[in-house]
């Protein structure tokens, strides 16, 4: 027994054309609008990746709403963004040219290749190199100043260098061009005189001065007892009281604060 099946899409074959036809319409404009944005890009340039617009290819500067190529003098190159350019290595820029260094003797090229530093053992005195000749008990530093110092020990005194005296009780700096009085002395002057350490007082750390031990005070060259009045306390430094809590201070007493 045969089965029909009808044909369901029969009805609406006819719509497919009209269909299409409506896609492309709608589409179109938008087609013709890329191409429009394409046709915009001048010679030597192309279409941004990211965002509208367009930029000028390496070796081109855009100059208006063209892309004209970057003019490079004699021993120049392009630079790093390719739409200027700067000078080779030996030369600097002098106006829209590459002018040669001129290295005067006992210098070289600098870092930079635009510029020159004097050898060690040499310094710059005006656009020349002059040799560095230092006197006794110095070494050589760099090509800067004097391009010379004093050795530790030494200090400098005019264009020589002198023994740094160092008298009893003291010692160099870290420096090596001055000193400092051992712990328990201070400077007076060109001397290192003993500090005088009262009774209930101790040398500080850095051995230069001295401090009030806890429960004392300064007064003067000596330290005095505290006398700490009732509902009172040491403070944190020992060397001053403070009023309990729900005290106040008033005078040298603690008096209960109101409310």
């Amino acid at each position: 027994m045969k089965r029909h099946f009808s044909n369901r899409a029969g009805p609406y074959r006819s719509l497919l054309p009209l269909l299409a036809l409506a896609v492309l319409l709608a589409i179109g404009p938008t087609v013709v609008a890329v191409e429009a944005d394409v046709t915009k890009v001048p010679m030597n340039a192309h279409a941004k990746r990211y965002t509208a617009g367009w930029e000028c290819d390496r070796g081109y500067q855009s100059v208006d709403g063209s892309c004209v190529a970057v003019e490079l003098p004699a021993n120049a190159h392009l630079d790093y963004s390719g739409d200027g350019w700067e000078c080779s290595r030996g030369y600097r820029k002098v106006n829209l040219t590459c002018a040669e260094v001129d290295v005067p003797p006992n210098a070289f090229l600098d870092s930079r290749g635009s510029g020159w530093e004097c050898d060690r053992g040499y310094r710059t005195v005006d656009q020349s190199c002059v040799v560095i000749t230092p006197p006794a008990n110095a070494y050589l530093t760099n090509s800067y100043g004097l391009g010379w110092d004093c050795d530790r020990g030494y200090r400098r005194v005019n264009d020589t260098c002198a023994v740094v005296e160092i008298p009893l009780n003291a010692f160099l700096d870290s420096r090596g061009r001055d000193w400092e009085c051992d712990r328990g002395f201070q400077r007076v002057e060109q001397s290192c005189v003993a500090i005088s350490v009262p009774a209930n007082a101790y040398l500080v750390f850095s051995g230069t001065r001295w401090a009030c031990e806890r429960g004392f005070r300064r007064s003067g060259r000596s330290c005095v007892a505290l006398v700490v009045p009732p509902m009172a306390h040491l403070d944190h430094s020992g060397n001053e009281w403070s009023c309990n809590e729900g005290y106040r201070r008033q005078g040298e007493t603690c008096v209960p604060r109101k409310g």
